[in-house]
């Protein structure tokens, strides 16, 4: 069946134009609402506004518009069904094929204005009769069915089906979200462009009482692009990161969930820069967390750098105007208030089937005991203080470098993290970062190293990690301890005259 007319009434324009566009190429009629039409109309594509499409006039300052016998007669009437056809046909009540319609953003501003009564009943009227309408809430479907209709004119059943399927959930998502204000038990849920992938839906819901303590929750978007499912994934690990640092100033650059660099500094600039040195490839597109309010100096390091989003305390405003001028997609996040430690809390994981809750991993360095002959400088356990603060955020199996990159402060100097084996991580992984930035930076490698902490998440299985470690140069080992194979990593650690320290407590991180 070719689409012949279609409705589009959207408050989140995401792709709108585009879908648009096609639909317009096919010689589909398209009927519109308000803002929806102008936008178009703006882009240069046919519109015909509901209103002249119904011959009758929005009401109540648009609290009435699509709620008419011709747009929902024009939905809901079955082409296989001749009495429906006659009736239409008797009632001029023209078909209407594609419904695209998504709501009243209540979720994120709940108010009474923003309870969405057209859109709910369009979409469940295209829904019910989806056999003969394509019902579209979400923005990540038009591509799709743009193609498919480029391709063949119609979209199959099952595919249509499918699009029912995710309308229902989505009005019944957005009743429950109603019904729960008015019980006065709401929980915001803010609806995302998309999840990890453009196919997958996903929302933000927030806590409620929100956390006591600084979180992206209760940030603000001071400048740049609305924030996505992956920005916040990577937000919220480089914010983690950084309350472990927040007595000093620190920055901390995160990709993939994975801190790829993390520094302190004397000053916020110092800091940024020499976590930045830590992966100058994976930085590119990063999210950074700050443990300071941006300053111009700060600010300056980004120039000509690409970043996702830039987390902090707050933000100068000499500092927020050079930053907003440097890109206007740059997500510029202010928390608002001061980082400090973080406070106890439930973390919570679903599976298929389940939740899983935990307490969350707080507190870092821990014992300290050390196992060796050579013994460990007292003056490498701020070196060492670090690393585990660091490495504690890194996906197992992780290793991560820490060195003292000027008197007092300290930086990643390599990093491993996620692999099915500890050796990996080490060899392939961070020490080899940790080569190539010695040499990027043309450094002294001995004088690097004297000043270097090699830290593990977990217990080293067998003393291949040790001796790979002693093979680059490293002579200082951290490690929780606890495998039956510690007296064998010792006597490797002895035997190459390397320090090692137990902590006692291991931190993996799926």
């Amino acid at each position: 069946m070719k689409i012949q007319r279609a409705l589009l009434s959207v408050s989140d324009k995401t792709g709108l134009l585009e879908f648009a566009h096609g639909l317009a190429a096919l010689g589909v009629e398209i009927l519109s609402t308000g803002g929806t039409a102008a936008d178009l109309r703006s882009a240069g594509i046919a519109v015909i506004d509901v209103s002249a499409f119904t011959g009758h006039p929005e009401i109540l300052a648009g609290r009435v518009k699509t709620l008419h016998p011709k747009i929902h007669g024009g939905i809901l009437q079955r082409r296989a069904n001749p009495a429906d056809m006659a009736t239409c046909q008797k009632l001029d009540l023209p078909p209407i094929d594609l419904v695209c319609v998504n709501l009243y953003p209540f979720e994120k501003a709940p108010s009474i204005e923003n309870i969405d009564i057209g859109g709910p009943a369009m979409l469940r009227s295209a829904a019910k009769n989806h056999a003969d309408v394509i019902a579209l809430t979400d923005p990540a479907d038009y591509a799709p069915v743009l193609v498919a209709l480029q391709a063949g004119g119609d979209l199959p059943l099952d595919r249509r089906h499918a699009l029912a399927r995710k309308v229902f959930a989505r009005t019944s998502a957005y009743d429950a979200a109603i019904a729960a204000w008015f019980a006065g038990h709401f929980t915001a849920e803010i609806p995302l462009r998309y999840g990890e992938n453009p196919h997958q839906t996903a929302t933000f819901r927030l806590d409620s009482p929100p956390p006591a303590e600084a979180n992206l929750a209760a940030a603000r978007i001071l400048h740049g692009k609305e924030m996505s499912y992956n920005n916040y994934v990577d937000g919220d690990a480089a914010l983690e990161t950084a309350r472990e640092l927040h007595g000093t100033p620190a920055a901390v650059i995160v990709k993939h969930t994975n801190p790829c660099g993390a520094a302190t500094g004397a000053s916020l600039a110092e800091a940024l820069a020499a976590a930045w040195e830590g992966d100058v490839v994976s930085a590119f597109g990063s999210v950074i967390a700050l443990t300071r309010p941006v300053d111009l100096a700060a600010a300056h390091v980004l120039k000509g750098r690409f970043v996702e989003a830039l987390i902090a305390p707050s933000f100068a405003p000499d500092a927020l105007e050079f930053l907003k001028a440097k890109s206007k997609d740059i997500r510029l996040i202010s928390l608002d208030r001061p980082l400090a430690a973080p406070l106890p809390r439930k973390l919570f994981r679903q599976i298929n089937g389940g939740m899983l809750t935990q307490d969350a991993d707080l507190g870092a360095p821990e014992g300290w005991a050390v196992v060796t002959n050579v013994p460990f400088p007292n003056s490498l356990r701020p070196v060492a203080d670090f690393g585990i603060r660091a490495c504690k955020h890194l996906k197992s199996n992780a290793i991560l470098l820490a060195w003292e990159y000027a008197s007092g402060q300290y930086s990643v100097l390599g990093m491993g993290a996620g692999q099915p084996n500890r050796v990996d991580s080490m060899r392939k992984l961070a020490l080899e970062k940790a080569r190539e930035n010695v040499a990027r930076r043309g450094l002294d490698p001995k004088e690097v190293l004297a000043t270097t902490v090699l830290v593990s998440d977990a217990f080293f299985p067998f003393p291949d990690n040790v001796e790979a470690a002693g093979a680059f140069g490293v002579k200082y080992l951290v490690q929780p301890g606890g495998s039956k194979k510690d007296a064998d990593c010792i006597a490797a650690a002895d035997a190459a005259g390397l320090a090692m320290a137990f902590t006692g407590r291991r931190h993996f991180l799926h």
